[in-house]
């Protein structure tokens, strides 16, 4: 049930006020030291932040998508490391429990991850299988009250904190493409789950994604999501709502961006003036707040249409192309107008740059969401 405007708007405030006051002054060591302060992830815990699209009969905020949006705004307004401590609660590593799971599932898992006692992680991609879901490899067979499996999976973000896996494997190891992959809760404490190091990676830092490997895990068949074969299903419908989410952030780190460069812009000085004054920077001023507006009417647009209970596959898809295209640019147009300052680590502002690379890449490809776009325009949806 939606909240109440007056509840929302202090829900808004509340988060941004933690994200100006708590994350923002921590940005760089974070970026320094590749962790996560504790008292980051608590603060979290006490706003409920990691439970807001988990519903409320399960210890959630159960908020709607366009109020989960307008939260991924905010929480864009710093770095991307920050939102990643419970983007994978919030998104990929719930929502096939909450859409999927069984009555006994979601009362065992969904209250923990809530109120951030476990973390999840989802495991779909792999050394084989990245934008090619379907052709994954790991593989789940049924063995009595048991599925064994078996398999790598890659880049799986906060691996290494999961209390539980959202398990993408093949059931059915005959049957080629989607139709064979079903989808499993993983307790990650299972024996045969290895756990790989954090990969070095060009930006986030604070933010960890790692390999994992299972050797004959044997997962308790009460433990599946949905029926066999359902895999692929689960996986999709769960990437509808993350693609508006991380759409979202990359409106806020947009925002974020142009406010850095228009307080720049309104000090810097050359040839005697404040280089705001010049219409080449008002050009690129100009082109960033059109683009970020866009993109936020596009994210609230499509949100708002979900929330009416419309599919929103092909809008999920546009919004997250779009956004994650336009944070990049705007990015850019940052260090362009910072010019030197804006190469090097002091502002802030190459890192960002760095940063927000990876939004074309997760939750799809841009290249992925082109052809979502064009499919479902050619089935007529």
């Amino acid at each position: 049930m939606p909240l109440d405007l007056e509840t929302r708007d202090q829900l808004l405030a509340t988060v941004r006020r933690f994200v100006r006051e708590t994350c923002v002054p921590l940005e760089a060591i974070v970026a320094e030291t590749d962790r996560m302060p504790d008292r980051v992830i608590e603060g979290m815990r006490a706003l409920g932040l990691f439970g807001i699209s988990i519903p409320q009969e399960h210890g959630g905020l159960g908020l709607g998508m366009e109020e989960e949006v307008l939260v991924a705004m905010e929480l864009g307004h710093t770095s991307p490391a920050f939102r990643s401590v419970i983007g994978t609660n919030v998104g990929i590593g719930s929502q096939g429990v909450v859409m999927f799971g069984s009555e006994a599932q979601k009362r065992e898992w969904l209250p923990r991850l809530a109120s951030g006692e476990i973390v999840s992680s989802f495991c779909l991609t792999e050394p084989g299988a990245g934008s090619d879901a379907a052709s994954l490899r790991t593989t789940a067979i049924r063995q009595g009250d048991h599925y064994v499996v078996n398999g790598t999976k890659r880049f799986i973000t906060n691996a290494n904190r999961a209390g539980m896996f959202t398990l993408m494997a093949r059931s059915d190891p005959a049957r080629k493409g989607a139709g064979g992959i079903s989808a499993f809760i993983v307790p990650a404490n299972l024996p045969g789950i290895h756990v790989g190091p954090p990969e070095k990676k060009m930006g986030q830092q604070g933010a960890h994604i790692c390999d994992v490997v299972f050797e004959d895990v044997r997962v308790p068949a009460d433990l599946r999501l949905g029926e066999e074969g359902d895999g692929f299903k689960v996986a999709m419908q769960v990437l509808d709502r993350g693609r508006l989410h991380i759409a979202g952030v990359c409106v806020g780190v947009a925002e974020r961006l142009i406010g850095e460069a228009v307080n720049y812009a309104r000090e810097r000085e050359q040839f005697g003036q404040k280089i705001g004054e010049f219409q080449l920077v008002q050009a690129m001023l100009a082109d960033s707040r059109t683009e970020s507006y866009a993109a936020r009417c596009m994210v609230l647009d499509a949100a708002c249409k979900r929330d009416a209970g419309e599919k929103v596959t092909m809008e999920a898809a546009c919004a997250k192309y779009f956004a994650s295209e336009m944070v990049g640019r705007v990015a850019d147009r940052a260090v362009q107008i910072f010019g030197g300052a804006g190469y090097v680590a002091d502002y802030g502002i190459e890192r960002f740059y760095r940063d927000v690379r990876i939004f074309r890449i997760y939750e799809g490809t841009s290249q992925v969401q082109q052809l979502v776009i064009a499919r479902n325009m050619l089935k007529g949806d």
